[in-house]
């Protein structure tokens, strides 16, 4: 009895684990022609990689956008798209950005990198800094796959409490963004900037945003999300899952904006 319960139990999950590495192979998604393929970067801290409430009822994909998950397999985007912090990620602005795009764009597929990390200084996303470094390489790595279309950006909350990281922020910014192309041999890469959340209040919060300002009417091909009027959650430093969307949207704008003027040239 006990040799044939054993060969009971081999054979159950001889019948099953085949299936089962097929489910997990047909999560990947197929991907279009390359040139169908329009990539963009998601990157920054907590509010780029997104800390709104998932909502299991009506957290469905767009048919048209993709997220690169963290073995490397591109995959239906639902939230949350960033694995940073997998108890507490959620909603971000990637999930308003990616559908709004595809819809301004019928005949493409849009494919999202979520590399953002909550908690990180700029000082680890300027050239040299470990996630600068790790996100031009999961650029590179799948520009076999699409076309880098553009780069969305949110951070500043965690340099906001020192005079001497926010002051220098803007000089900061602006050369990793020039880096950035540089390193994608994409030197008109669009780069969308949000500003941070109205009730976000330490010291060198308006510097910063201020900096995105600037660096808008400085440094061609970028732009500036407003954040105005989008609230947040009760912890007064992350926007809720509503306005992460809206936010997203906002993002957008300025996207499809900043390609239109860059395809007149």
């Amino acid at each position: 009895m006990k040799i044939k319960s054993i060969l009971s139990v081999a054979l159950f999950m001889s019948v099953f684990a085949v299936p089962c590495s097929l489910r997990a192979e047909e999560k990947a998604a197929r991907l279009p022609a390359k040139e169908n393929f329009h990539i963009y970067l998601l990157i920054g801290q907590s509010n780029m990689a997104g800390r709104g409430k998932v909502d299991p009822a009506t957290n469905q994909p767009h048919p048209r956008v993709l997220k690169l998950d963290q073995n490397g397999n591109w995959v239906p985007a639902t939230d949350p798209l960033h694995f940073d912090k997998p108890k507490i990620a959620g909603v971000g602005p990637g999930s308003g950005f990616g559908p709004a795009i595809a819809d301004a764009s019928p005949d493409v597929t849009i494919g999202l990198i979520p590399a953002a990390v909550g908690g990180t200084p700029l000082s680890r996303w300027v050239k040299g800094g470990d996630l600068y470094e790790r996100a031009v390489k999961l650029v590179k790595q799948n520009q076999q796959y699409g076309v880098i279309k553009g780069a969305i950006w949110h951070q500043g909350e965690g340099d906001s409490s020192n005079p001497e990281l926010y002051n220098t922020y803007q000089k900061r910014l602006a050369t990793m963004i020039a880096d950035l192309r540089a390193d994608l041999n994409t030197p008109d890469l669009p780069f969308v900037m949000g500003e941070l959340g109205e009730f976000f209040t330490r010291p060198g919060a308006g510097t910063v945003n201020g900096a995105f300002h600037a660096i808008s009417k400085e440094v061609p091909v970028t732009g500036v999300a407003s954040s105005k009027g989008l609230p947040a959650k009760s912890d007064q430093v992350h926007f809720n899952a509503a306005a992460e969307r809206e936010f997203g949207k906002r993002y957008a704008a300025q996207m499809l904006q900043l390609q239109k003027k860059a395809a007149q040239k």
